[in-house]
């Protein structure tokens, strides 16, 4: 019952005129980035985070929550269209949502997927109300052992999930954990990794870390691989379903959401894997298993609820834990910081208001986007037309002026420019990002959770242990990886139905 009250309030402090001009910003923005290829949520939110610290924090978080569900909208419209995936998570849309543009069904495909989102986002957003407070129930009982525990989960999964390899995904989390220790040692005062410089003393800004390897890296692995012709977008009327259209979507909606919800809430979730995993429920599922590869319209609406109902779970470790699941949330989080906030259990205690005000928003932004997509998919569409070189060099200008901003040093533009060609040799190698991000900024949190278990147990190694908390973690960690030489010594291993999905979506 107190939720419900605290939410009612969220509802009055976020129908505001203000508050609500925000919110349309935010998922006005986020449909449009999601249209276009590979500007995404999390670039978007790091160009506009030096903005936004002279904003109310409230009002950033509720334009950045606009941004972040916006984009798993706008991502489907490119997907379904263009057969090029906005978003990493709208790569499985392209599979059957493409096919269904082509045999002249755009508009049932990009209804299915807008009014899907809708769906999938409002349970979501209430199993987040549900969920959260218990969670901060369980979480504020632990101590610095769980906690590094719980952020080493973080650091094994998104490395050893996301990426073509465990290896690269390693090998990002080293880079970013190198990158997060530069600096002035919190506990004996000696520089680390400054190499003389007074300007890295005080470590390198989340802000110029994110803008540089989203930002910059993206416009230099565009301009290295540069299409001159235009993308030729197939044309969509008015999105519509009829009868038998929502019939064969209802279910995988609903299904889509039990998946997605539950894997944006665990370390390296995300959202790549329950679309996937929803693809594969629906095809086996579905009355008409013929049509898969040809154009059902199941394998729209599935992956679809599934992605939306990820980025609500998304949010339960982020206000609960402090803990990103992906690098929207991450974002997020160096924004809470940057504002003097301590994300965590005690976030809910000390900021009532911010958070679930916050959460009031998820519910108006998610009616917004319902309006938005249904009415203008014709008009996102025309965003696909604007030409790289112009699109690219705009990022690059927001990049440049956003970086220089948070410090006023023109030191920071040359460390943009370093970034930037890390996050070109990340795409380059076939590295993921999220790790790099998550290292940046929960490795010095690591670092100051693993020095205090090691006070308090007089620098006995036994003091990372801790409790039951944190013996489960470990023995998750040991199973992620060890996975692999298990799954080897495993007798009748059959190969994965990953082997016998269509993979037609060009790059």
């Amino acid at each position: 019952m107190d939720n419900l009250n605290h939410l009612i309030e969220g509802f009055g402090h976020v129908l505001t005129p203000m508050n609500l001009l925000f919110a349309l910003i935010g998922v006005t923005v986020g449909t449009a980035v999601g249209v276009l290829p590979g500007i995404g949520p999390a670039m978007t939110v790091a160009l506009l985070l030096p903005i936004t610290y002279g904003l109310e924090p409230t009002q950033a978080l509720i334009m950045f929550a606009g941004i972040f569900y916006g984009g798993m909208y706008g991502g489907s419209t490119t997907s379904i269209l263009l057969n090029t995936p906005g978003e990493s998570a709208s790569v499985v849309t392209a599979l059957e949502g493409n096919k269904m543009a082509k045999s002249g069904r755009a508009a049932q495909a990009l209804a299915t997927a807008a009014i899907g989102s809708f769906v999938a986002g409002t349970i979501g957003t209430a199993l987040l109300v549900l969920v959260m407070p218990q969670v901060v129930a369980f979480a504020i009982n632990l101590g610095s052992p769980e906690l590094l525990a719980i952020l080493l989960v973080a650091f094994v999964g998104a490395s050893a999930v996301l990426g073509s390899s465990r290896v690269r995904g390693f090998a990002a989390l080293l880079v970013g954990l190198t990158i997060g220790v530069v600096g002035i040692d919190f506990v004996t005062g000696q520089q680390r990794l400054t190499f003389g410089q007074p300007m890295l003393a005080d470590g390198i800004d989340v802000v110029v870390v994110a803008v540089g390897i989203f930002a910059v890296g993206e416009a230099l692995w565009v301009a290295a691989h540069l299409r001159r012709k235009a993308a030729t977008v197939i044309p969509v009327g008015r999105p519509w379903m009829g009868r038998e259209d929502w019939a064969r979507s209802w279910k995988p909606w609903l299904r889509g959401t039990a998946l997605g919800f539950p894997f944006g809430a665990i370390p390296a979730g995300g959202a790549e894997v329950p679309t996937f995993l929803s693809y594969l429920a629906e095809r086996r599922l579905a009355k008409h298993p013929e049509e898969f590869g040809h154009g059902a319209i199941e394998g729209v609406a599935g992956p679809e609820a599934a992605n939306n109902a990820s980025a609500a779970g998304t949010l339960v470790p982020l206000l609960a834990i402090g803990l990103p699941t992906n690098a929207t949330a991450a974002i997020m989080l160096s924004a809470l910081q940057g504002w003097g906030f301590e994300p965590g259990p005690f976030l809910i205690e000390k900021q009532p208001v911010l958070v679930w005000t916050l959460v009031a928003s998820l519910f108006v932004g998610n009616t917004m986007l319902l309006l938005l997509n249904l009415p203008l998919a014709p008009t996102w569409a025309k965003l696909l037309q604007i030409p790289r070189p112009y699109l690219y060099a705009g990022i690059l200008f927001f990049a440049t002026m956003g970086a220089y901003a948070v410090n006023a040093q023109p030191f920071d533009l040359f460390l943009l420019l370093a970034l930037g060609l890390v996050g070109f040799a990340l795409r380059r190698f076939g590295l993921p990002v999220l790790p790099l991000i998550i290292g940046v900024i929960l490795g010095p949190l690591a670092e100051k959770h693993g020095r205090r278990s090691l006070q308090l147990s007089g620098g006995d190694m036994s003091g990372l242990i801790g409790g039951p908390v944190a013996w489960v973690c470990y023995a998750i960690i040991a199973g992620v990886i060890l996975w692999p030489l298990i799954g080897r010594l495993l007798p009748g291993k059959r190969p994965s139905d990953r082997d016998h999905t269509p993979t037609e979506v060009s790059a």
